[in-house]
């Protein structure tokens, strides 16, 4: 790629009548954006380190696109989800080449689940337990297969992405076979990785770089292509998907996985050796009965409250010795097939996984979780800060680290220690928002302690006449399912407004449901919290129930508290209120997306007034008048809408 040589030439660039202006209508400089922009071609350029906090409405996917195509620089772009992925090389990255007016080679990468894979699709057929519903759906991935270049699966929307099809068409790092497989040079991931090989800008997401990393550590080689630049985007969500990626697991669904492949291959190649097919449906069955061992509830723990109970031993002896029979046949059928001999290997790893777990390993926290049908054995590092730090260093690159919400009360540390980082250069760019006069923070009085029982709903009878001043328009956002739906029952019996609650329907036709009925309410938990973006007069409330501190019954947690306790530290301080800091940023995030927005943020938990920490949550928020009084917020609300509706 041709470079340039200056910052001016990029801030030029997102100029009033640079080039960006050129290509999109109605785009507005920035003074944020430009001088975020001039600090990330620097730290490009010196090969250096920046955590940069961009305030919503920065536009700071542009401030560091610019910068890193007129850089020249090799650069990976890594985001928080496949969604942001998708938008930032279908619709962002087309425009900014576009007013560049450049010759650049981007390349898309994903993780292997979201390819096809030939030769599993090939075998899914003989896979067990497939129900009506299954085989219609494979029919559709076969026709798609036909016709699709890039393998791509979300290509196929008409097959929903959580349905069980995909994981009898797609590989894993355990199932695939490698150079191995004889559909290798038709595997759409190989095609894939082979274009990021010659990409100047590649996109992946943070599970395929942090992927990419713990298998370079494993010593089995590197997936991503060396780069000159690293740009984490959402950059907040690093260190919690880091500490999983670094860490090891067994899951009933590898077991479950594993089992059906061996069936599948012992059909396909071994139809001689029933045996195969009788050993993997006695581990199936196995792994039933140890998710039925942890109980009925869904939950997540600590592995030393149960490891010593009967039920839960027996089990995880049984298991062990499934696999142990099952890896003593696949042993001798592996010459058969590669595929045979792929499942033999697999085999001793969940053993040999499974085995390791059931030892206390150092540093490490040991966990468990159970869903319905299935369960999550944990093993996560309980410090990764020195291992990611010789992950960066390993590179001979720049590393920008930017989100709306990286620091606490102007004090990046608490996700910087995380990461090891040291030798950083940071900077807050502002919003460029109105925020004084187009937003207000109201804190309703009287509220009991969020420990009451009464406590949601006199919070949601408070909320009736905030919902009635901004005609619904509202979200109502909550640390617990339970709240959720105890918030439900009584706004369903007392609003006229439609009401859309979390769960109902997918996230992304919730949320269309929502912005077309105009005047409704939306209920939804953690997972609305953040990377949701309604503009405009569909929102303008955005009420956050509970000030976002993390469970502490959780054993990740626990075991960090207990950490930071043993080396002198502050656990509350230190490290439950900079996360529950960083939550609340994100939750309020989702009121002002644009420059015409307004809206109160509500935030019900009398803490925020009551405790010595409140003050850290209201200055880290953006700048905000306060109010204790509902007249003030009818006020506000009769004020914006006057002058808009003059305007009409």
């Amino acid at each position: 790629m041709p470079k340039v040589n200056s910052t001016a030439s990029v801030n030029d660039a997102l100029s009033e009548n640079g080039l960006i202006s050129q290509v999109i209508d109605g785009f507005m400089p920035r003074e944020g954006q430009q001088k975020l922009a001039a600090a990330i071609f620097d730290a490009i350029e010196n090969e250096s380190y920046l955590v940069a906090e961009a305030g919503t409405g920065i536009g700071k996917t542009f401030a560091y696109l610019v910068p890193a195509l007129m850089s020249g620089a090799k650069t990976l772009v890594s985001t928080g989800t496949r969604h942001l992925q998708d938008q930032l090389f279908h619709k962002d990255l087309p425009v900014v080449i576009k007013a560049l007016d450049m010759q650049v080679e981007v390349a898309l990468l994903k993780g292997r689940a979201n390819y096809l894979c030939v030769h599993r699709l090939k075998n899914a057929e003989h896979m067990e337990f497939m129900t009506r519903e299954t085989r219609m759906e494979l029919f559709q991935v076969k026709d798609w297969a036909g016709k699709t270049s890039s393998g791509d699966i979300s290509e196929l929307d008409s097959v929903p992405e959580d349905a069980r099809v995909w994981s009898m068409v797609t590989s894993t790092a355990d199932n695939c076979l490698g150079s191995d497989c004889p559909q290798y040079e038709d595997c759409h991931v190989v095609t894939a990785r082979r274009a990021a090989q010659h990409a100047d800008v590649i996109v992946v997401n943070h599970h395929l770089l942090l992927s990419d990393m713990a298998l370079k550590e494993e010593g089995f080689g590197e997936l991503l292509p060396e780069v000159e630049a690293f740009i984490i985007d959402e950059a907040h969500q690093l260190p919690e998907i880091a500490s999983n990626f670094f860490g090891q697991s067994v899951s009933s669904r590898q077991v479950m996985l594993l089992a059906n492949d061996v069936i599948a291959e012992q059909i396909a190649d071994a139809p001689d050796m029933g045996e195969l097919r009788d050993l993997a449906q006695h581990l199936i069955e196995t792994g039933k009965h140890m998710r039925l061992a942890f109980g009925t509830e869904t939950t997540r723990d600590s592995w030393a409250k149960i490891m010593y109970k009967p039920s839960i031993k027996s089990a995880i002896d049984d298991l062990l010795a499934r696999l142990d029979e099952l890896k003593d046949v696949l042993e001798i059928a592996a010459e058969r097939s590669k595929g045979l001999e792929n499942c033999y290997q697999r085999c001793l790893q969940v053993h040999q996984r499974l085995t390791q777990f059931c030892s206390k390993q150092e540093n490490s926290i040991d966990w468990y979780e159970t869903f319905s049908r299935s369960f999550i054995l944990h093993q996560t590092p309980l410090d990764l800060s020195e291992r990611f730090q010789k992950q960066m260093q390993a590179y001979q690159a720049a590393w920008i680290m930017t989100s709306a919400t990286l620091q606490v009360g102007g004090d990046f540390e608490h996700f910087t220690a995380r990461l090891g980082m040291q030798n950083y250069k940071n900077g807050i760019w502002h919003s460029p928002f109105d925020y004084q006069n187009r937003a207000l923070i109201y804190l309703p009085e009287e509220l009991p302690e969020p420990s009451d029982m009464q406590y949601t709903r006199q919070l949601m009878q408070a909320m009736l006449p905030v919902i009635k001043a901004s005609d619904g328009r509202a979200f109502l956002l909550f640390t617990s399912y339970r709240a959720m739906n105890e918030a439900n029952d009584f706004l369903k019996q007392r609003v006229d407004y439609p009401i859309f609650v979390q769960g109902e329907k997918p996230k992304h036709q919730l949320l269309e449901s929502f912005k077309q009925a105009g005047q409704a309410i939306l209920l939804g938990t953690s997972s609305f919290w953040e990377g949701v973006d309604v503009r405009g007069d569909a929102l303008t409330c955005v009420m956050i129930d509970k000030l976002p501190f993390a469970s502490p019954g959780d054993p990740v947690l626990q075991a960090r508290m207990d950490q930071i306790r043993n080396n002198g530290g502050n656990p509350f301080m230190d490290f439950q209120l900079p996360t529950a800091v960083i939550n609340l940023k994100q939750g309020a995030g989702r009121l002002i997306r644009d420059i015409q927005d307004y809206g109160v943020l509500v935030i019900g938990d009398p803490r925020i007034m009551s405790k010595h920490y409140g003050k850290t949550f209201i200055k880290s928020l953006p700048d905000m008048k306060v109010t204790q009084s509902l007249q003030a917020v009818e006020v506000f609300y009769k004020n914006i809408r006057e002058p808009n509706e003059a305007a009409l």
